[in-house]
């Protein structure tokens, strides 16, 4: 019985292909915009704070009813003080009083904060504090 010899088979060299990939989409997910969400404390409201966890935008949207009945979301752009701010590491707080509109972005590193609420149809936040 005679048996053939054969070369040995290769694999493909997609591992290094694959390795390639896989850094790629982690550096593009470490500069992607990461979000922290809080609904306004205000029980009358269906408002939700959105903040740039880096930059410390903050933008508001909420539900409301069209002219023809359907439900829209309807979303305030950020006006003054509301931009993007100091690079940091930037969340959302709310106060406890049923009552407020508003919500607080701080800045965790240096605890500076500041209050956010909607104002003429844009969101506005006072000069951050300490």
């Amino acid at each position: 019985m005679l048996i053939a010899k054969t070369a040995p088979r290769r694999l493909p060299r997609v591992v290094p292909a694959a390795l390639g990939l896989a850094a790629t989409l982690a550096a593009s997910a470490a500069s992607a915009e990461d979000y922290a969400f809080l609904a306004a404390p205000q029980t009358s409201l269906n408002r939700m704070f959105r903040v740039e966890t880096t930059s410390g935008e903050v933008g508001v949207c909420q539900f409301a009813v069209s002219d023809r009945g359907a439900g829209v979301t309807l979303c305030y752009p950020p006006g003054e003080g509301a931009g993007p701010q100091e690079p940091g590491l930037y969340a959302l707080a709310a106060s406890n009083h049923q009552q407020e509109g508003g919500v607080y972005r701080v800045e965790r590193r240096t605890g500076r904060m500041s209050l956010c609420y909607v104002l003429a149809e844009q969101v506005v936040c006072t000069p951050q504090a300490r």
